[in-house]
């Protein structure tokens, strides 16, 4: 199985702060993979790398066989799908729903004088349906709630069948309800065998899909555990990462975490 994305001993340094510290890992076009850690661990910064939104300071990154810093990033872009709250602020709030999806197709967050192929928009209706979003097809994203914003967002982020997913904390902010739903959704996504590989980053184990098949526990922008996810998720690598005496238990493939 060919692999999608490789750290190779990666730093990123900032005003003299190293973020991330020879960073190293290795995610196959199969895999589904978790973020977790405290904040300031070095998460998103990750997912950035991922994106090819920025470069390391140091090490290699190779993603879809592109170092970055050394091939077109424009060609390897539309080939990820990326999902951040950083991205949803820069969506119209006047933008339709369907425009939202839509536009993925030019990489552009508001609908200006691109014209789109009858074949994009039934991509972007049957995309909207495969995320319960059809019945909103035509509502401003400015009056979605939270929850339906998050799933507008993955539903762009999927549009151009991508090779690599990047969801940056997809279930932040979102009501028991809301997240669930999400939480559903996902996991029947990533049990589809033709889904891309995917990377999510979220502050808790409570928000991972069933499906997912790896985790990577950051500290202090090194990797404290990486590997199967019921390896990785336990009360010992949770405790020893948050500095607090964890319980983790799994249920149906549902973890939970409280205080010893």
């Amino acid at each position: 199985m060919a692999s999608v994305l490789t750290f190779s001993d990666v730093s990123v340094t900032r005003n003299g702060t190293t973020i991330l510290d020879s960073i190293s890992w290795d995610v196959q076009a199969s895999d589904r993979w978790v973020i977790l850690g405290p904040n300031g661990a070095g998460k998103t910064t990750m997912l950035q790398l991922a994106a090819a939104q920025i470069h390391p300071s140091s090490g290699k990154v190779v993603v879809l066989e592109s170092t970055l810093g050394s091939a077109d990033l424009f060609d390897v872009r539309p080939r990820i799908g990326f999902s951040s709250t950083a991205l949803a602020r820069r969506v119209p709030s006047n933008e339709r729903v369907i425009d939202v999806v839509l536009t993925a197709a030019y990489s552009v967050t508001g609908r200006w004088n691109e014209q789109y192929d009858k074949v994009d928009i039934r991509r972007a209706r049957r995309v909207l349906t495969e995320w319960s979003l059809s019945h909103l097809e035509d509502r401003r994203f400015g009056d979605l709630s939270d929850g339906e914003q998050k799933r507008v967002q993955i539903a762009r982020s999927v549009m151009t069948d991508p090779e690599l997913l990047l969801l940056d904390e997809p279930a932040a902010s979102l009501d028991l309800g809301a997240r669930e739903e999400l939480v559903q959704l996902l996991s029947g996504y990533a049990r589809t065998k033709t889904s891309p590989a995917i990377v999510m980053v979220t502050h808790h184990v409570e928000e991972i899909p069933p499906g997912f098949t790896h985790a990577l526990i950051l500290t202090n922008g090194t990797v404290h555990s990486a590997g199967k996810i019921d390896d990785v998720v336990t009360s010992e690598n949770l405790s020893s990462a948050f500095g607090l005496e964890l319980i983790i238990s799994n249920d149906a493939d549902r973890y939970t975490a409280r205080a010893a």
